[in-house]
């Protein structure tokens, strides 16, 4: 199995940082993350920390796939996260909906350990409130094809979408825009709400395990419907499959921007995989598709929009 050490890690996807490992289509990779502090020293009596040059939503990789060219689909399979023993939270002074509440930025830890009675791995928010963990990736993404961009940034090529539906289980589509895609991985949470609403989740480190599969445009040529439907998906990505949900990731300046976004690459994904026509396919998102919040702190704002896989499939549509 291929390992990909957090001493691999950068603040930029870009296509001209070498890669960190290779592996084959199918193969599964672990990737080591720092936190999005840069494994910083913050504590509650120092919540700046004590690292003076720092990475900012550090991201480790990129990994190579053999065999990915632009055009392709990088599909991520996230097989297992695991977190290192605490996490971090601060407030902000500038940034979340609560910035105006704040005059200084204070910083709390939470270390993590097993339930006594339910055995859930999870901490203890104060005396009276127990949280279960729930372990997401903030930021995934492949190599932009022109310049390279900040893993704070989400976009068309995923990065720091702060999604909490990407979490063990679930299984991402990205583009591939430059040879070997290069992904990269980082910014684990181990809980988070819709929208990241105080500027963080429960920000820490770990090891993530993906199973990547390059899904070939050249292959779905050969058949002019599977090309359709790849084409569809292709212009929806980044697109995520968990919990029986299909969901487009849009980011955008604004929240109403990202929404609009999500919407119109879900439609046109659905139309495409079951042949409804513009009414009924615009229809069906209203009366089944579900808009939610991301995050609403980072440079570009993030919505999904989630419809129910087994709606499709009732169409005879079946995801790679």
């Amino acid at each position: 199995m291929v390992f990909i050490s957090r001493e691999n890690a950068a603040d930029i996807l870009t296509a001209r940082q070498a890669p960190a490992a290779f592996c084959e289509s199918g193969d599964t990779v672990i990737f080591e993350t720092r936190d999005c502090y840069d494994d910083n020293d913050i504590t509650e009596e120092n919540p700046l920390g004590t690292k003076g040059e720092k990475l900012e939503n550090p991201s480790t990789g990129p990994l190579f796939v053999e065999g990915a060219w632009p055009g392709d689909i990088l599909k991520a399979e996230i097989r297992k996260i695991e977190l290192r023993d605490y996490g971090i939270m601060r407030t902000s002074t500038t940034g979340g909906a609560f910035c105006h509440l704040y005059k200084e930025r204070t910083a709390r830890r939470f270390f993590f350990s097993h339930h006594l009675e339910t055995g859930h791995l999870g901490f203890w928010f104060d005396q009276k409130l127990w949280l279960n963990a729930d372990p997401m990736i903030g930021v995934i993404g492949t190599a932009p094809a022109k310049e390279g961009v900040p893993a704070i940034t989400p976009g068309s090529h995923g990065g720091n979408m702060d999604c909490r539906r990407i979490r063990q289980g679930s299984v991402l589509y990205l583009p591939v825009s430059v040879p070997g895609a290069l992904l990269s991985v980082g910014d684990l949470h181990a809980l988070m709400g819709d929208g990241e609403a105080g500027i963080c989740g429960l920000e820490t480190a770990g090891e993530v395990t993906v199973q990547v599969t390059v899904i070939k445009e050249a292959e779905k040529r050969k058949n002019p419907e599977e090309f359709r439907i790849f084409q569809a998906m292709r212009g929806a990505l980044p697109l995520l499959a968990e919990g029986g949900q299909l969901m487009t990731i849009q980011s955008a300046e604004t929240l109403d921007q990202a929404a609009f976004l999500a919407a119109n690459r879900m439609r046109e994904l659905a139309a495409a995989a079951s042949g409804m026509d513009l009414v009924n396919s615009g229809m069906a998102m209203s009366l089944l598709g579900n808009l939610a919040v991301c995050q609403i702190v980072n440079p570009l704002k993030t919505v999904r929009c989630q419809f129910p896989l087994e709606v499709l499939a009732r169409y005879g549509f079946c995801l790679d």
